[in-house]
């Protein structure tokens, strides 16, 4: 079977990722009383109106987490502290002798060119305020709205003159709203009538109708930069030390074939090798404080409990408490402790460290920025440093694998 083996931007980006869903509470409250799918935030604000006044036991138990940092685990070479991995793993004598399929070294044009488009250019994308024709179905829109029933205005049915970005046609309103602003032009006001579900899940408004007095302030088209020398030259010579087209798709090819052959030399690798029961502790808690930080992080900035936000099911499946939660979550634990071991009894066989040198010197090799200084502000300089590691020692196996 394939394993997943952390490709270089997912492996760094791992912390990012676990606190991303923090800032990336897409709508406001007021906009979530007109949708039909209710964002993590005001998911997470019911939870905290339904939470005990009294902090849960699991969040006494978990109050260390409040001092987590994600390098808190790792020594000033990238290493678990006080773990040598070798000890846990068996690596036989032909562990980087691997062979993988002659298809994971390739990468066409056409994939390095789609790449540039959804991964590179994506980012400097801009938004440009259309107001000169009607608002059309597929089309990104800004509204402003009050909402009334028997006309009086109801809590959350106001977007209190703010703006609300919405995607016509892509159900994220209560059925029939976003239909009834196809064919309106920037500038005008006019009433949008709907009637919200009989389980809403809100007394006051389940089985209603209501009107909702809308204003369309513009239509919103994101327009894409062409991809030009001068562009590249412009926008990444800083932080990628790219300086032209040529230079930008030989990164991306590099990028994505490392993520290509990165799983399927894994894969091999973790064939070859087996592991000693018990798995070191410190290594074990880390990656389960890893994932317990964003339950905990979450919950303190909605004031709710762990329990409660897990229990809501506003970070995926619902679980009664954080027992349960880890629980569940035993396996995948184990998976990463054990992958975070294998690469470092290969770094300890191969005789790779990371200093400080090296990881200035090879980060900009792997994650699209010659500068880690912002991740290590973040995350840790420890942290940065095991990335780079592991990612060293990936990019030696796959310099020297055989294809069939």
């Amino acid at each position: 079977m394939k394993l997943n083996y952390l490709h270089r931007l997912t492996a760094l980006g791992l912390a990012v990722g676990m606190t991303a869903a923090l800032a990336a509470c897409g709508k406001s409250a007021d906009e979530s009383a007109a949708s039909t799918a209710e964002t993590a935030e005001s998911t997470a604000e019911s939870t905290a109106e339904s939470a005990s006044t009294e902090e849960s036991a699991a969040d006494a138990e978990y109050a260390y987490l409040a001092d987590f940092s994600f390098s808190d685990a790792f020594d000033e070479n990238g290493y678990l502290k006080g773990v040598t991995a070798t000890d846990y793993v068996n690596l036989p004598d032909d562990y980087a002798d691997i062979t993988i399929s002659a298809d994971s070294g390739q990468v066409s044009d056409e994939d390095i060119d789609n790449y540039i488009t959804s991964n590179v250019l994506s980012s400097f994308a801009t938004d440009e305020q259309v107001t000169d024709r009607a608002a059309a179905d597929g089309d990104t829109v800004n509204i402003d709205y009050v909402g009334r029933i028997d006309g009086v205005a109801f809590d959350g049915g106001n977007t209190n003159g703010g703006g609300a970005d919405l995607k016509l046609g892509s159900g994220t309103y209560i059925d029939n709203f976003e239909e009834q602003i196809v064919g309106h032009t920037p500038g005008e006001t006019f009433d949008v009538t709907v009637t919200f579900p009989e389980d809403y899940g809100n007394e006051d408004l389940n089985g209603k109708e209501a009107v909702f007095e809308t204003t369309l302030n513009y239509i919103k088209e994101t327009v894409t930069p062409e991809l030009t020398d001068d562009w590249v030259k412009e926008n990444l010579s800083k932080t990628m030390s790219l300086n032209n087209i040529d230079e930008l798709k030989a990164f991306v090819k590099s990028t994505m074939l490392y993520d290509n052959q990165a799983s399927d030399v894994y894969t091999a690798l973790h064939d070859k090798v087996s592991y000693t029961d018990e798995l070191p502790q410190i290594a074990l808690d880390y990656y389960r404080d890893v994932l317990l930080y964003r339950i905990y992080t979450y919950a303190q900035k909605y004031g709710t409990t762990m329990d409660t936000l897990l229990s809501s099911g506003t970070l995926g499946t619902s679980y009664d408490s954080v027992d349960a939660y880890l629980a569940d979550a035993n396996d995948s634990i184990k998976s990463i402790t054990q992958q975070a071991l294998l690469m470092q009894a290969v770094a300890e066989k191969m005789g790779f460290k990371c200093d400080t040198e090296t990881m200035n010197a090879d980060f900009g090799h792997y994650y699209g920025t010659t500068d880690p200084s912002q991740y290590v502000t973040a995350y840790g300089e420890n942290y940065v440093k095991m990335n780079v590691l592991q990612s060293d020692v990936m990019q030696n196996l796959i310099d020297n694998v055989k294809y069939e």
